[in-house]
C-alpha cells in the first residue's frame, strides 16, 4: 500500500511507543483512536533498543513479540491500518541508544554482543575497559555497570558516531526498512551522546589521535606520540576544543548519512529529528548540534521535546528552537505524560500562537494508560483539533504554517 499523503496543514502527531506494537489488536485501537481524536500522523517506534519491530530486519526481532507468529509484522500492520484511516506514519528510530545496562538483550545476534567495540565509553572507564579484550564477555560487564553508575541520566549502550563501521552498520539498518516499507518519514531519535563525557572508547580516541596528527608538525606529532603512550588522554588534553568539535561533527556526519539512505531510496520521505529544544544546550552537553543539522537540511523537521509542564518555560522552549531552526519546520514535542488534559490543551494553543508547523504528543501509550484511559485522547482531540476541524481547514500559508 502507497503511503498516506503528507497533511497540507497541520502536522498533529503522536509518538506511539513500542509496547503497543505488539499485537494487531493493540494497533488497530490505536490507529481508531488517533484517527477519531483528529490526529493525523503517527511516530511508531520501529527500531527502540538495536531491535525490529518489522519482519526481515538487519537486527534481531523485538524480545516483547515473541509471544506473536512470526508472520506478524507490527509495521506492515500499521502502515495498513494507518492507509485506510488517511493517517502518515514515520518510522520513528533510536540512533544510538540500542540496549539497556540493567537487562541486557537475550539475542546473540545483538549489535552489543556482536560489535561491543562500537560502544560509546564513559572517560572515568576508560582506563579499566583499556586492559580487557572488547570481545570477552568481561569488557561488556564491565561496560555495563559504569553505565549503571550513571543511571540518572545515561539510558544504556550507546553506539558510537565516531567509527565509521558502526556509522555503517546503522545506515545499513535504516537503508533496509526505508527499502522495504512505504513509510512517510523517519523520525530520529537518541542522535546524541549520552553527555559530553562519552566517547573515550579506544577505537574514538585512536582516530582522534590520527585527525591531530595530520595538522601537526613532525616534531609536535612525535612529542604528543611519547606523552600518549603513558596518558592515553593526551591528545584530548591537549586539544579540549577540537575534541568536542570531533566527537561532534562525527554525530553530525551520522546524521547526514543516514538522511542520504532515506533520500535515496524513497525521496518524498521526511527526515525529522527529536532534539533537546534549547539549541546551545543540546550542542554542549549532548553534543548534538541540531541547530547545524537545520542550516545544513541533514533534517527536514525539527522536534523539541518541550517538555516543560509550566506554560511560560514551555512557550520559551517552543519559541527557542523555533527561531534557533533557521526556517526549517518545527514540530513541537509535548510531554503529555507529565500534562492533565486540560495542560496538554493549553500548551497546544500555546505551540500555534508561536508558529509551530505541528504538535507530537508523547505519548499516545501514557494517554491510554493514564487516570482517563483513552478519554484523555478523546477529550484533546475534542477541544484542540475538532473545533478547528469545523471552522475549516487552515491556510497552508498562514503563519501557523508557514515555512520560516
Amino acid at each position: 500500500m502507497a503511503p498516506s499523503a503528507a497533511p497540507t496543514g497541520e502536522v498533529r502527531a503522536l509518538w506511539v511507543a513500542r509496547g503497543t506494537l505488539t499485537s494487531p489488536l493493540a494497533i488497530a485501537e490505536m490507529v481508531r483512536a488517533a484517527h477519531a481524536a483528529g490526529f493525523n500522523t503517527l511516530f511508531v517506534q520501529v527500531r527502540a533498543r538495536g531491535d525490529a519491530y518489522y519482519t526481515g530486519g538487519t537486527e534481531p526481532r523485538a524480545e516483547s513479540l515473541s509471544g506473536q507468529p512470526a508472520t506478524f509484522d507490527p509495521l506492515q500492520v500499521i502502515l495498513t491500518e494507518a492507509g485506510r484511516a488517511g493517517l502518515c506514519v514515520h518510522a520513528w528510530v533510536c540512533v544510538n541508544l540500542v540496549s539497556s545496562a540493567v537487562e541486557l538483550p537475550a539475542s546473540r545476534t545483538h549489535v552489543i554482543y556482536r560489535h561491543p567495540e562500537w560502544l560509546m565509553v564513559p572517560r572515568g572507564a576508560a582506563a579499566d575497559l583499556d586492559r580487557l579484550d572488547p570481545r570477552s564477555r568481561s569488557y561488556l560487564a564491565a561496560l555495563a555497570r559504569a553505565l549503571r553508575q550513571q543511571s540518572a541520566e545515561v539510558e544504556g549502550f550507546y553506539l558510537s558516531p565516531v567509527d565509521p563501521a558502526a556509522v555503517a552498520y546503522q545506515a545499513r539498518v535504516v537503508g533496509d526498512l526505508v527499502s522495504r516499507y512505504a513509510v512517510n518519514g523517519v523520525h530520529l531519535d537518541y542522535a546524541r551522546y549520552p553527555t559530553d563525557d562519552f566517547d573515550y572508547s579506544a577505537d574514538a580516541l585512536s582516530l582522534f589521535a590520527a585527525d591531530i596528527r595530520r595538522r601537526l608538525s613532525a616534531t609536535q606529532a612525535h612529542a604528543l606520540r611519547l606523552a600518549a603512550s603513558s596518558n592515553r588522554f593526551a591528545y584530548v588534553d591537549r586539544f579540549p576544543q577540537r575534541w568536542i568539535e570531533f566527537r561532534r561533527d562525527r554525530l553530525t556526519a551520522l546524521v547526514e548519512r543516514l538522511r542520504a539512505v532515506v533520500k535515496s531510496r524513497r525521496p518524498a520521505a521526511l527526515v525529522s529529528a527529536a532534539v533537546a529544544p534549547d539549541a546551545a544546550e543540546a550542542s554542549g552537553r549532548r553534543l548534538q548540534d541540531w541547530q547545524a543539522w537545520a542550516a545544513k537540511r541533514a533534517i527536514d523537521v525539527v522536534c523539541p521535546m518541550a517538555y516543560a509542564s509550566d506554560p511560560t518555560a514551555f512557550a520559551a522552549q517552543v519559541d527557542g528552537a523555533r527561531r534557533a531552526a533557521g526556517g526549517r519546520p518545527v514540530w513541537a514535542g509535548i510531554g503529555a505524560y507529565r500534562l492533565s488534559s486540560t495542560q496538554t490543551i493549553e500548551s497546544i494553543r500555546i505551540a500555534r500562537q508561536l508558529g509551530v508547523a505541528g504538535v507530537i504528543l508523547f505519548s499516545y501509550d501514557s494517554l491510554l494508560a493514564s487516570s482517563a484511559g483513552g478519554d484523555a485522547l478523546a477529550q484533546i482531540g475534542r477541544a484542540a483539533f475538532k473545533s478547528a476541524d469545523e471552522s475549516g481547514p487552515r491556510n497552508p500559508g498562514s503563519p501557523t504554517h508557514a515555512v520560516r
